[in-house]
């Protein structure tokens, strides 16, 4: 008896009926056009013609969103970008709910992004990334869990700006350094007028001390090898060389 034939004709058999699924994988079976079950990873029977099977990676899956033209809330036309990270979480969903999740999910993470872009200002755009990430992620989460559809994350890669306002933008940045160039100066100047008004109170107040002051200067201006000095005398020896002359006089 030549068993070929019964090899050839099981082997044959095996790839007609046997479908794999990884470990990764959910299969979606139908029988006769209705939901059966949802099966497991390994190596399942389909029966041809009767069954058919709809494999869904279940893995975490990242759709560049492309670039949105939007108006933010204070009327700025800007371009905004993102990436969306989501996974399948109910195959029979995924598969029953909605036509191609993949197809939708962009769709809708594109609305959802020019959506939430006119709802606040620019400012608020560019200075927290992150909680427009977050309100995005939470609406688009939100919509597709019918679809069995779990989002992870939602990330915006860039916001591009038209070139005059760039420019605005970097005059405004320019002038608020400026702002607080000059304030810092302010305080600084008055800081040293403070300190300056205690030192000649103290001085003032101690008897040689602004004598012992003098001296310290002029030792200080002795290691200058500078050619030209420029001493201050201090006013109080200009006034005892007056009283001094007004002795004189009256005698």
């Amino acid at each position: 008896m030549n068993i070929i034939p019964i090899i050839v004709g099981v082997v044959v058999l095996a790839i007609a009926i046997l479908r794999q699924i990884n470990q990764y994988e959910r299969g979606v079976l139908f029988t006769m056009g209705k939901f059966s079950n949802v099966a497991d990873p390994g190596w399942r029977i389909v029966i041809p013609v009767f069954q058919f099977m709809k494999k869904v990676d279940l893995r975490i899956k990242a759709v560049d969103v492309p670039d949105q033209k939007a108006i933010t809330k204070d009327n700025i036309s800007v371009t905004v970008n993102a990436v969306i990270y989501y996974k399948v979480a109910d195959a029979e969903k995924a598969v029953i709910a909605v036509e191609d999740f993949r197809y939708a999910m962009s769709q809708l993470a594109q609305t959802t992004m020019r959506n939430i872009v006119g709802e606040i200002s620019l400012d608020e755009l560019l200075a927290e990334r992150e909680k427009t990430s977050e309100r995005i992620r939470d609406i688009v989460d939100k919509i597709s869990d019918a679809w069995g559809i779990k989002v992870e994350n939602v990330e915006l890669k860039d916001v591009s700006l038209p070139a005059d306002m760039e420019r605005t933008i970097a005059k405004q940045a320019e002038a608020e350094r400026e702002k607080r160039a000059v304030i810092i100066k302010a305080e600084g100047e008055v800081a040293s007028a403070e300190n300056m008004a205690k030192a000649a109170r103290i001085l003032a107040a101690s008897d040689g001390a602004l004598h012992l002051r003098t001296l310290q200067s002029i030792n200080d201006i002795s290691s200058d090898q500078s050619n030209t000095v420029v001493f201050a005398v201090p006013l109080e020896v200009l006034r005892a060389f007056e009283s001094f002359n007004k002795r004189n006089s009256e005698k």
